[in-house]
């Protein structure tokens, strides 16, 4: 089951020249630069502050940035902030353009990512999906839901659902799918099994995000804007929350998946024994192992109770690093070469910064109102729907789901709450749907990007499916959401 070398996907966006003043890249440019001018030029409206539109402009065009990615998303976001700071909107001696570096919920998201290492490097997270498909893995049904059961194992302790997806789960998937036969290369041979189980994987992944605070990047970021308006958001309560309409969700989206997308492989009896061929050969488990899982469950405990005791989720997560570069399983030299979890300081510093700033000057409480107010005659339930199903669907426009948090959550919350949802109920559906949306289109997420690049699912298929599946999850979350936190009293 050794993975081969990943084929190339026609499909799959070109490479950009390395010519930095290339034609897409002007135009990409000169599309931000307007953006930028035409929002600059607004006159502030009542309440905001008269650098507000200033900051939304900025803000804006840092976000369009993320989205055409004329340069990496740290150099991004290093611009905006460069651009805020000389022109003022943002004031260096007041600490206004830093402020987003002194954020736990940023600090979380980095320590979680090298947490995260120690499953990939410790070789854990693969020992634990072998071994579901040693249990479930008889049809391709049975191994999709094993490698769900990998994929939520994990997450409570994977902040990144990049390296959850890709760098665990995916390559037992394409390992698996090329045993059974079923490579890119033809139609044919690609729908035996290959497409249906990366399909799941990215499916199952926007779910497994969503049920917990520190299973994707932008969840805490949830939690800080939440509590800019009033909202208190713990690991505790987002776990109890989702817990229920997660697992529902996971039971049905695999089998909804094997009706909508169908594989023409149905059973794989050799799979379980192949599984525990690899698993001999891993041995027992290791040291490194040991520890890392003991650390993991220290991490669950923690974060479930540790805010009873006045222990803050951050905190617990540097416990964790603490723990894995004493016994070794880390090293600050390979901390030092996570250049994701070091880009993602220098991004979300600067957009939690701008986000926070857009608050303060009244921006996000005026489009706020403006968007309750489009639907104010409504009952707040049939409203809140609306707002929902339009922050689901305007992922479209996004390549990220950080991406669309950072510009969209705060301001979705903000109408919710004045239409008269329940603030918590709002918080928490509205940050669930923020990682629901991540398997719309192959440009979604980061997980979507390295499923799509194997080639086992192409572009018109991704879309219809992505569409299918969005209903499906909603439909459940919603229903079973609902009618989970109103049985608890979280309404």
């Amino acid at each position: 089951m050794t993975p081969s070398a990943p084929p190339t996907n026609p499909e799959a966006p070109a490479q950009p020249t390395a010519n930095p003043l290339d034609r897409n890249m002007i135009i990409k440019v000169a599309v931000i630069l307007a953006t930028v001018l035409v929002i600059w030029l607004i006159p502030p409206p009542e309440g905001v502050d008269p650098r507000g539109m200033h900051m939304a402009a900025i803000f804006v065009g840092t976000i369009l940035g993320l989205v055409l990615q004329p340069l990496p998303t740290a150099a991004v976001s290093i611009i905006g902030l460069a651009a805020a700071m000389i022109t003022g909107t943002m004031n260096v001696g007041d600490d206004e353009a830093l402020t987003g570096f002194a954020s736990s919920a940023v600090w979380l998201i980095v320590a979680a990512f090298f947490i995260a290492d120690g499953f990939l490097l410790t070789g854990l997270g693969r020992r634990i999906a072998l071994w579901f498909v040693t249990k479930l893995g008889r049809s391709s049904l049975g191994l999709a839901y094993g490698m769900a059961a990998t994929d939520l194992l994990m997450a409570p302790a994977t902040p990144s659902n990049t390296a959850r997806a890709g760098g665990v789960v995916f390559p037992i998937v394409k390992s698996l799918a090329v045993v059974q036969g079923s490579t890119p290369e033809t139609d044919e041979s690609r729908r035996r099994l290959g497409a249906f189980l990366s399909m799941s994987t990215v499916q199952v992944n926007t779910i497994t995000s969503a049920m917990f605070l520190t299973a994707m990047a932008g969840n805490p970021l949830v939690q800080q804007f939440a509590a800019e308006q009033g909202v208190e958001i713990t690991w505790g309560n987002w776990a109890l929350a989702a817990v229920v309409p997660g697992l529902a969700a996971l039971i049905v989206a695999p089998w909804a998946l094997s009706k909508i997308y169908a594989p023409t492989l149905k059973k794989t009896p050799e799979a379980p024994g192949q599984a525990k061929e690899e698993l001999a050969k891993l041995g027992k488990l290791t040291r490194p192992e040991l520890i890392m899982a003991l650390t993991f469950v220290l991490l669950l405990i923690m974060w479930s109770v540790g805010g009873s005791f006045g222990i803050n989720a951050t905190a617990t997560a540097f416990v964790g690093i603490a723990i894995l570069l004493c016994t070794k399983v880390l090293t600050w030299k390979i901390m030092a070469a996570n250049s994701g979890a070091w880009s993602t300081l220098i991004f979300f510093g600067v957009l939690v910064g701008m986000a926070g700033h857009l608050n303060t000057l009244g921006v996000i409480t005026w489009i706020g109102d403006s968007v309750s107010a489009s639907v104010g005659h409504l009952p707040w339930g049939l409203a809140f729907v609306v707002l929902c199903l339009v922050y689901f669907y305007v992922h479209y426009f996004f390549a990220s789901n950080t991406a669309q948090i950072v510009a969209m959550y705060a301001v979705f919350l903000a109408a919710a709450i004045a239409v008269g949802t329940p603030p918590l109920l709002a918080a928490l559906m509205l940050g669930f749907i923020g990682n629901l949306f991540g398997g719309l289109t192959h440009y979604s997420s980061g997980p979507c990007g390295v499923i799509f690049g194997s080639g086992y699912v192409k572009t018109p298929e991704w879309f219809r499916v992505g569409f299918m599946m969005s209903v499906v999850t909603l439909v459940v979350f919603g229903l079973v959401g609902f009618g989970w936190m109103s049985l608890i009293g979280m309404l």
